[in-house]
């Protein structure tokens, strides 16, 4: 609509010299109104800022925003990015929330796991909506704000007499004020039910919860005089590299190798290093609960790290799994496009699952016996600007655009996380040894493990490593092993 077509309709509420008759001009002048209304709302839910609220030591900013769909979900952000919550919400106004500060304390692990009626999840209902309620009065300000001013324009532009201007303002704010107090009396109303039995983050966004290690009566330290502790997936593992030597059932399994940045760090520093590391290895199945691989039950990495005696270092390399970031590669690869609306949401969806999964692994991190310094790394780029030896196998540059953005938007969420627990989080460098360079640290398409590190590579993410513990605090130290430096296995 244009300002002028909305200032036309706007002069025949007032009775403006227009040849239609009585209920055409009422009709316009009602529509008119509603216009205005709807601007006004949206503009003030669009510039209301936010209202702060502190829940078990964490912060929170409490807002709305507007849909088109008459019930829904609202939204949560996490570590850069938009989960639903798990319950919905009727009309046009939908609670938004925003985890703007997270802080490690007694509290935080029931405020985001607790499935009963603690006192952090009290206070998430009451001050949750005590923050809505807040917003929601500097929300109607601004939005009989916003109409007093659309409508005190539509009447200075149609030169309107003082009293029908009076007029004008009046009907407007209050047909604003009316609606918008409307919507928010719905949303404000089925939020208090929707927190009646909601008692933590996690129930909040729906995520079911990961599984946390057990507690046992009685610790088992599972290798004593430890500095460093490797954690994750294939690419912490060492995948497609000679196994550790004389290697268990379960290193095999989990495909540990004598070649891993784990080993080398070890090496270099003279280190004592367990490496618990395994293929394929999520948050929920590798890192927070068992996983199975090749026949073997491998109990959660963190029940492991947990029963190490004070190490100094704990790495972490997680998140591609969790995406299923292979099948991505293979369906782009077969795929007209990689960027389709389909595969753009089930990465959106899988990254969205990964961050409320994620803050879960962060928190059991930060409770590490001993508080150890703890580095997530991001992933290495594997493609770089020559891909001349992948464009065969379906992979166009414009597919290689496509994963490198996804990939960058899950360094972002590991980032971000880590940041907010005042981790280090160092990515790698492989520029210039990408996967099609003459001395490439990413093993080709051929390989056992394709687009998993090489000895180089592997090399590249310990030294990125070593940078950040070494700009962070002094090099770590610990009990001296009684002989040579080693990356020892957690077999059960």
């Amino acid at each position: 609509m244009r300002p002028g077509d909305l200032g036309y309709m706007c002069a025949l509420m007032v009775g403006d010299s227009l040849h239609l008759r009585r209920p055409y001009r009422l009709l316009l002048g009602v529509g008119c109104l509603v216009a205005v209304a709807i601007l006004s709302i949206a503009a003030a839910l669009a510039v209301t800022p936010m209202q702060t609220v502190q829940v078990a030591g964490q912060v929170i900013k409490v807002g709305a925003v507007p849909a088109l769909s008459t019930s829904g979900p609202g939204q949560v952000s996490l570590f850069g990015q938009t989960l639903p919550t798990g319950m919905s919400f009727p009309g046009p106004i939908r609670p938004r929330l925003e985890l703007s500060q997270i802080t490690l304390n007694s509290e935080l692990t029931n405020f985001v796991e607790g499935a009963t009626a603690t006192h952090a999840g009290l206070v998430l209902r009451s001050d949750l909506i005590s923050g809505w309620e807040r917003y929601f009065g500097w929300q109607a300000a601004l939005a009989g704000l916003t109409s007093l001013l659309l409508a005190g324009a539509v009447a200075g532009w149609r030169r309107l007499p003082a009293r029908s201007t009076v007029a004008v303002l009046a009907v407007a704010l209050v047909v604003t004020e009316l609606a918008n107090l409307g919507a928010i009396a719905v949303a404000a109303n089925r939020a208090q039910h929707a927190l009646a039995n909601v008692h933590s983050l996690n129930q909040l966004v729906g995520s079911v919860p990961a599984a946390s290690p057990p507690v046992r009566k009685h610790r088992r330290v599972v290798v004593t005089g430890v500095q460093e502790v490797v954690m994750g997936d294939s690419t912490a593992a060492g995948a497609g590299l000679p196994l550790v030597a004389h290697p268990s059932a379960v290193d095999r399994a989990c495909g540990r190798s004598s070649e891993s940045y784990a080993a080398v760090l070890a090496a270099a520093n003279g280190w004592k290093a367990v490496n618990l590391a395994c293929d394929s290895a999520t948050v929920k199945h590798g890192m927070l609960g068992s996983q199975t691989a090749d026949g073997q039950v491998i109990p959660a990495q963190i029940e492991f790290a947990s029963e190490i005696s004070h190490p100094s270092v704990v790495i972490v390399s997680i998140g591609a799994d969790d995406l299923q970031w292979a099948a991505i590669l293979q369906v782009c690869a077969v795929s007209a496009t990689c960027d389709s609306r389909a595969s753009a949401a089930y990465f959106q969806q899988k990254l969205a699952a990964f961050s409320a999964n994620y803050l879960q692994l962060l928190i059991q991190l930060g409770n590490l016996p001993g508080h150890p310094r703890v580095i997530i790394n991001r992933y290495y780029d594997p493609f770089g600007a020559d891909i001349d030896c992948i464009t065969s196998h379906g992979l166009t540059a414009a597919k290689i655009s496509t994963l490198s953005t996804w990939l960058n938007a899950l360094n972002q969420v590991l980032a971000k996380g880590a940041a907010q627990f005042g981790f280090l989080s160092p990515q790698p460098s492989f520029a210039g040894h990408q996967l099609c360079s003459p001395q490439p640290y990413v093993q080709g398409l051929a390989a056992r493990a394709p687009f998993h590190p090489t000895p180089l590579g592997q090399l590249a993410i310990a030294l990125a490593d070593q940078a950040a513990i070494t700009q962070a605090v002094p090099t770590p130290t610990g009990p001296t092993p009684t002989g040579p430096s080693s990356t020892a296995s957690a077999a059960p």
